[in-house]
């Protein structure tokens, strides 16, 4: 894979709590210089990312309801509507996790499906947080997603226990085919693994290691 192909398969990605504005103006430098297919960001930093990123073709992209995903479904709208103000190009959602662990499914599909429905046409990624699921608890998740209109599942925030997981990917991607896309999130450090997450079927990669993945891209094609 070309390293071009590579970063435009990437959401270069700065959530940490104690961001500054010197770190997203970097971020999208990066994204910049790199080709990335996005930045995704904080709520409260997507106008900034947007003038940024003035004049570009790259995507601006934040999250609602992060990282938890277990407050009130009118607040994960209201911000997400917000975001829509604010330019936003794409939103990550994260799903009730609190809600889908107690069996409340229905509740789960409706939360999703008000903010998919709020943003339309902004394509909604669902972040089910593998790492507290089981296999048919993702299985499950994802199904509900796809029932609620959602684009893309996600697999992580970056603040549970455990990331992206190859045999998560080849999980749902075996299950789902192409009914929704896969968005690998979650400790993805170098070329080698976000490789294989898109050979297993992502489709996005998440990652704050952005430069590093396509530095180390072009270290293994180094003769």
């Amino acid at each position: 894979m070309l390293a071009e192909e590579l970063a435009k398969k990437i959401d270069h990605t700065q959530l940490r709590p104690n961001a500054t504005v010197d770190d997203i103006r970097k971020l999208c430098d990066e994204a910049k210089k790199y080709g990335f297919y996005g930045v995704c960001v904080s709520p409260s930093y997507v106008r900034t990312a947007k003038k940024f990123l003035e004049n570009t073709d790259i995507k601006v992209i934040s999250v609602v309801g992060f990282p938890l995903g277990n407050t009130y479904t009118e607040v994960k709208v209201l911000e997400a509507e917000k975001l829509v103000d604010d330019g936003v190009d794409e939103i990550d959602m994260v799903m009730n996790i609190s809600a889908f662990k107690s069996g409340m499914y229905d509740l789960v599909k409706d939360d999703i499906r008000a903010v998919v429905n709020a943003v339309k046409p902004i394509p909604v990624k669902v972040i089910i947080e593998t790492c507290y699921l089981s296999d048919d608890e993702k299985i499950k998740a994802t199904e509900i997603a796809i029932e609620a209109g959602a684009a893309f599942v996600k697999t992580s925030t970056g603040f549970g226990p455990e990331g992206a997981k190859v045999e998560d990917i080849a999980l749902i991607k075996r299950i789902f085919g192409d009914k929704i896309k896969i968005k690998a999130s979650g400790g993805i450090k170098d070329a080698k693994t976000a490789i294989e997450m898109i050979k297993a079927g992502a489709d996005r990669i998440g990652a704050s290691r952005g430069v590093q993945i396509i530095e180390s891209l072009k270290e293994l094609q180094e003769p």
